[in-house]
């Protein structure tokens, strides 16, 4: 990228203009590699309220940038920036002894329940922070996210080809994605697929919620069962769109709910599944396929322990 000014990096306004290596990116992501230390709460404020603009429009945090693009960002106060502690030891290594494929252009973990996909919103360090401090010669980028209670495969890129590949492949669609979840209730069958339209909504306190409704985005989930237990089924579902909790919301609506699920779950539910030792959220990310040029790529996590243990405890 070029610069206009040349400006204290923070402290004044720039206007820089998008090059080839930032096409195709995710304006949220840009600004996260462009202010380093910067926690990303600051980074959606500013984009929430407008102060960052794109060919002189208010952009927000999924608009893509395209090479030659006008980027505005405004200046970030020394005060407001902080100082960022380095992140511990102990997640570093955590998320590091996760890695379970590696290549030029991709790097793939077994992301642990509990650790966030990025910082921010109250959350210090995410499984990018803690994977760049644990290799911090080496160029990573999210390829996507999956929820702080979700475990399972989580894909980072190490090149810009991988990136704007990958994220090509999943905006099209071309990216196959298995979850294993936990639902409650009997199912009436053992296959169904749920297409309802969810809609993204900010609530107060800045907590995000979905909900079904006509006027949101399409969404599309097969669900399979896969193990029929006491008053719940183990079950895949596959994700033919990827919209923000769109499991979780659909597993909901058709009355089945994800055991362990704090926003869309039920009570009752929740507290029996608890008695059994569920601590969290289960939903694990098990598979994750694509085709890039030539190459063919699978990733897959196991069901780890403490939901396997749940099921055995049935």
């Amino acid at each position: 990228m070029t610069t206009e000014t040349s400006a204290n990096q923070f402290t004044e306004v720039r206007t820089l203009t998008v090059g080839p290596e930032r096409a195709g990116q995710r304006v949220d992501n840009c600004l996260a590699a462009l202010l380093k230390g910067v926690p990303r709460s600051l980074i959606y404020r500013l984009l929430r309220t407008g102060q960052v603009r794109v060919n002189g429009k208010r952009a927000k945090p999924d608009t893509r940038l395209e090479e030659g693009d006008r980027l505005r960002i405004p200046p970030v106060r020394t005060a407001e920036r902080g100082k960022t502690d380095a992140p511990p030891p102990a997640m570093v290594k955590q998320v590091a002894d996760a890695v379970i494929f590696e290549d030029r252009d991709f790097l793939a973990i077994d992301k642990p329940a509990g650790i966030a996909s990025h910082g921010g919103s109250g959350v210090g360090f995410g499984a990018i922070e803690l994977l760049r401090a644990a290799r911090p010669r080496e160029h990573l980028e999210l390829a996507h996210r999956l929820d702080r209670d979700t475990s399972g495969v989580l894909v980072f890129t190490r090149t810009r080809a991988g990136l704007t590949g990958l994220q090509s492949l999943i905006r099209e669609g071309e990216v196959e994605k298995r979850y294993l979840c936990l639902m409650t209730g009997r199912l009436e069958r053992a296959k169904f697929d749920v297409n309802v339209p969810l809609r993204k909504s900010v609530l107060a306190g800045g907590e995000r919620m979905v909900r079904v409704d006509d006027q949101g985005k399409p969404a599309l989930t097969f669900f399979r069962e896969v193990e029929r237990h006491r008053d719940a089924s183990l079950v895949e579902a596959t994700l033919a769109t990827g919209r923000t909790h769109q499991i979780r919301v659909h597993a909901a609506h058709v009355g089945h709910p994800i055991a362990g699920d704090p926003k869309y779950g039920e009570r009752e539910a929740n507290k029996r599944f608890r008695e059994l030792g569920l601590k969290r959220l289960f939903l694990h990310a098990a598979r994750f396929e694509f085709e890039l040029g030539e190459r063919a790529y699978g990733f897959s996590a196991p069901l780890p322990e403490d939901l396997r243990a749940v099921l055995d405890g049935f």
